[in-house]
């Protein structure tokens, strides 16, 4: 009974937003709910995969992955973004006998002071925006490989003297084969709408996105593979630049017709997969490595060499404590650094205990 309910409100919440999965990227809101919740998820390429280690991060994105290894797992995240704008999330997870397991996170991002002027340019003051996320998750297992689960997000936003308040939620199917070392799952997110309109009558859609990741971890190296393809909705990803349209019509084009529409087709098809790589030598550290192909042709520059689209980062565990650093190069203008400290509060928590008890015996 505890399953079935959550069930149905799901499947009437995305029966009432199916208008949403219609409409196009442009002129969306709440799209910070996309950003990388952890600095590993920045490492990897900026989506979350599936995995088999005890990563709340991940299971923010696929509540599915929750389970008895995230129980009392409290994770901390900043990113020093660009020019003044940061952003950051706090997460617990918690397990309740009966119920499943749940998270829950708070996501935010600040946009930084702005200097309010009127149109002759006199000074009034200074304001600030930004933009924040309330989001509870639930995960519960099937039987020993499929679970299932869902995220209840409640949103705020604020730009000068426009507010928009909305609800969203995630829908999430996983499937985790610990022989076989091979974890995959799909979530429908950002499923919902806005409650109150930053313009009376304006309604906007919502960043949905369609997931699924897939991750396969080698059993006699210390590698894992995973490769997440995202707007599974939406086909066409392409954008065509003003500068470069006159050159989709020359006569050299038309006369390379079956390989423009191949190199056409390969180009859409890999502007929805994201390709990450960790390599696991010790328990305690891992290096990760990921490459965004969309982000690399739409953010590099034609004439300069760079690693647009490309990312790295890498993980550390001190006693009790995870530290994950993650670096991802959108731009030649920089790259935001985000840093991740995770712990078990549980694990914290008793091993005080027992210091305690090792003193009082000496």
């Amino acid at each position: 009974m505890p399953v079935r309910l959550p069930l149905i409100t799901l499947l009437i919440l995305f029966i009432q937003s199916l208008d949403i999965h219609a409409q196009q990227q442009s002129g969306r809101v709440y799209e910070f709910l996309n950003l990388p919740y952890t600095a590993r998820i920045t490492a990897m390429g900026g989506f979350g995969f599936p995995g088999f280690e005890a990563d709340p991060g991940m299971a923010f994105i696929y509540p599915a992955l929750l389970s008895q290894d995230h129980n009392n797992h409290l994770t901390l995240n900043f990113v020093d973004y660009f020019d003044d704008i940061n952003y950051g999330t706090v997460g617990f997870t918690h397990y309740f006998n009966r119920l499943g397991h749940f998270s829950g996170v708070l996501q935010y991002i600040d946009y930084g002071r702005f200097i309010e002027a009127n149109e002759t340019g006199q000074i009034l003051g200074e304001f600030t925006s930004g933009e924040y996320s309330f989001q509870i998750g639930w995960g519960r297992a099937l039987n020993n490989r499929f679970s299932i689960g869902s995220n209840l997000k409640l949103i705020y936003s604020s730009f000068y003297e426009y507010d928009s308040f909305g609800f969203a939620t995630d829908v999430s199917f996983a499937y985790v084969n610990q022989e076989s070392l091979i974890a995959a799952s799909v979530v429908a997110r950002n499923i919902g709408r806005q409650i109150t309109y930053y313009h009376d009558g304006n309604r906007e859609p919502l960043p949905f996105d369609l997931i699924l990741g897939v991750t396969k971890r080698l059993a006699n190296a210390p590698f894992q593979f995973s490769l997440v393809a995202n707007n599974l909705h939406n086909y066409d990803l392409t954008y065509d630049s003003p500068i470069l349209l006159p050159d989709r019509f020359s006569d050299d084009r038309e006369d390379q017709g079956f390989q423009d529409k191949a190199s056409d087709f390969a180009d859409n098809l890999m502007r929805h997969v994201t390709i990450g790589l960790e390599f696991l030598p010790t328990q305690s550290f891992s290096f990760r490595a990921g490459y965004n192909y969309r982000r690399r042709q739409e953010m590099k520059v034609e004439s300069r060499l760079s690693t647009v689209g490309f990312s790295w980062g890498f993980g550390v565990r001190i006693s009790r404590f995870h530290l994950n650093y993650g670096r991802s190069n959108y731009h030649l203008a920089g790259a935001p650094n985000h840093i991740s400290i995770s712990t078990s509060i549980q694990e914290l928590f008793q091993r005080s205990d027992n210091n305690q008890r090792q003193q009082i015996t000496e």
